[in-house]
């Protein structure tokens, strides 16, 4: 699984960590976000349905190895 941020829509308005069930633990703002360690990731895609710039992607890794991208 990963997250991945546009950094070039991305405002840094911080709305996916206030979304997020584990933000201050996944999140980092400084001035653009950036999501670490998600091994606390609930994988719920709150943050990326949330974000008023579209700027995030979640990529899940599907059981038979494909990926699945939700974003918002």
């Amino acid at each position: 699984m990963r997250v991945v941020v546009d950094k070039d829509k991305c405002t840094g308005c911080g709305e996916c960590r206030d979304v997020c069930p584990k933000g201050p633990k996944i999140w980092k703002i400084n001035g653009k976000a950036e999501a670490n360690n998600l091994r606390y990731c609930h994988v719920c895609t709150l943050c990326a349905s949330k974000c008023p710039e579209r700027a995030i992607t979640v990529i899940r890794d599907e059981e038979n190895g494909e990926k699945e991208e939700a974003s918002a």
